[in-house]
């Protein structure tokens, strides 16, 4: 597969190697495995759903004044920080809130639900890579 390509949330995951939820082997484009959140001193809620800050962007997909800005996220599972993170998030630990290698693009938050944000990455998804 050599055009772009763009997993969102559950599109993220299966592009890892191995996720957490059911014991699944996943795509292995991404070698790395998808855990699941773990209870910790402050009770979170599971699933995370709600806004939340992404940082340390690099690549084509962000734009530099999305620094900051806020993305919705859906979800039980999450990638670590890796070798292919593009953008960092933290709810009750940093870990990777996009993920990128060669042509193969991945956010664990959901641009289409992001608002503005959001249409800037989709954006430049469509027409910077």
């Amino acid at each position: 597969l050599k055009q772009p390509t763009l997993g969102i949330c559950l599109g993220l995951q299966l592009m890892c190697s191995h996720s957490e939820e059911n014991d699944t082997i996943c795509l292995g484009i991404f070698p790395q495995k998808v855990l699941k959140f773990q209870p910790t001193e402050k009770p979170m809620k599971v699933p995370h759903m709600g806004w939340n800050t992404i940082s340390d962007l690099t690549g084509k997909l962000f734009d530099k004044d999305l620094e900051n800005e806020f993305v919705y996220f859906v979800h039980s599972y999450y990638a670590e920080q890796n070798e292919f993170t593009i953008a960092r998030t933290h709810y009750g630990q940093t870990y990777s809130a996009a993920i990128q290698k060669d042509n193969f693009y991945a956010t664990q938050f959901h641009p289409e639900k992001s608002g503005k944000a959001g249409e800037t990455i989709l954006r430049n998804f469509l027409e910077k890579i």
